[in-house]
Formats: C-alpha cells, sequence, structure tokens
C-alpha cells in the first residue's frame, strides 16, 4: 500500500503516472510470484536475469521490442536492470519526490534483505542541507560525507550509506542513469563496514 502513495516531483519526472506506478508494482508482484511458485532459491532475488514487462514499463527500462498491455516474462541482459534491486517500485519507494536517497535505501537493503535494520535516527538529527561549495551544488556523497562527521550520525551511516550508493545509477524512479543531478559521474563502488569493496 505504501507504494501506492509515492509521487514523485511531477516538474522533474514527467513521465510518471498512475499506469506507470501500476506497471512498476505489477512487475515485482509477477517476479516474486514466480519465484515463490517456481520454487527458486533465496538468492535469486538478487542474482535473476529475468524480469515481467509490459510496453510502458519496458520503455521507462529503455527496453525495445516490448508491445502492448500483457505483462510477460522478459530475459534481462543488462545485469544493473536484474532481480528486486533493479525494479523501479523498489528503487522509487526508496527515493524521495525530488531526488535518490541512499539513506532510504541502504536502510531498506539492511531492514528487508539483510534482516538487520538501523536504530531509528536521534531526535535531533539535522536533515541533509542543500550545500553548496565554491559556488557548486555538492554531490550527494559529498552532502552525505559531512553529515557523517557527526559520530552520533556516522554510527549508523556507515553502515546504511554504502548499501544505498550501489543503486546510485538509478534515479528517483528507477531509470539508469550515468550522470549524478549535478552532472558528475556515478560511482556505485563502496566499502563495507568490514573494509571488503564492493563495485
Amino acid at each position: 500500500k505504501a507504494f501506492d502513495k509515492v509521487n514523485p516531483d511531477p516538474a522533474l519526472f514527467p513521465e510518471f503516472d498512475v499506469d506507470l506506478r501500476d506497471a512498476m508494482k505489477r512487475e515485482t508482484e509477477l517476479f516474486l510470484e514466480s519465484q515463490v511458485r517456481e520454487d527458486h532459491g533465496v538468492l535469486e532475488l538478487l542474482t535473476a536475469n529475468y524480469t515481467f514487462l509490459n510496453e510502458r514499463l519496458a520503455t521507462h527500462y529503455g527496453i525495445p521490442n516490448i508491445t502492448g498491455n500483457a505483462f510477460r516474462p522478459v530475459p534481462l541482459a543488462d545485469p544493473a536492470r536484474g532481480a528486486l534491486l533493479g525494479q523501479a517500485s523498489v528503487l522509487t519507494l526508496t527515493s524521495h519526490a525530488n531526488r535518490t536517497s541512499p539513506v532510504l535505501r541502504g536502510k531498506w537493503l539492511l531492514a528487508n534483505m539483510l534482516g538487520a535494520p538501523p536504530p531509528p535516527p536521534p531526535p535531533d538529527v539535522p536533515d541533509l542541507k542543500e550545500a553548496e561549495e565554491a559556488g557548486r551544488a555538492l554531490s550527494m556523497g559529498e552532502k552525505l560525507a559531512r553529515h557523517r562527521t557527526n559520530p552520533v550520525c556516522a554510527s549508523c551511516h556507515v553502515r546504511m550509506d554504502p548499501l544505498g550508493f550501489s543503486l546510485e545509477n538509478f534515479d528517483a524512479v528507477g531509470k539508469y542513469r550515468t550522470l549524478d543531478e549535478t552532472g558528475e559521474p556515478i560511482d556505485a563502488s563502496g566499502v563495507l563496514p568490514d573494509g571488503t569493496p564492493f563495485d
């Protein structure tokens, strides 16, 4: 039900409408149904190389040759798009109306995929500021790095942020991108708290 209330900013994401929201939701329902019905291993939630698309969602993803309103299983050649974490429903649900949120995405991964939700933030934690430096807007990574200078914030963000940044190639409505909102190339690599690097 939470996804039904998601409303990305229409000025930034004019292509998002009720039909696209319904298609995103249906993709995830059909994918999870097939995982259970076909008795796939739990790790395939993260590694599956197929999904279910209709024309509207395929167009949103930039996948050609899918026509009509009916959903059908589609093999995916692009490993970035596969499985649950490449689905626009998850990516949109874990974003703000006007931008991505590595924090929301990292928190969602910790809680829903790893079973290790972070504690709630302290009541006096300030919001992320729309800061500038030397006349240029700061990237999301730079803003969160500043936020982590507060030791109270860092204790949770050191776990959430790397996971959330791993999905930063997807914008707030799940479209793949290579540049962030400041025009800088996206670096979706990271290091886990135990020192393990990933890309």
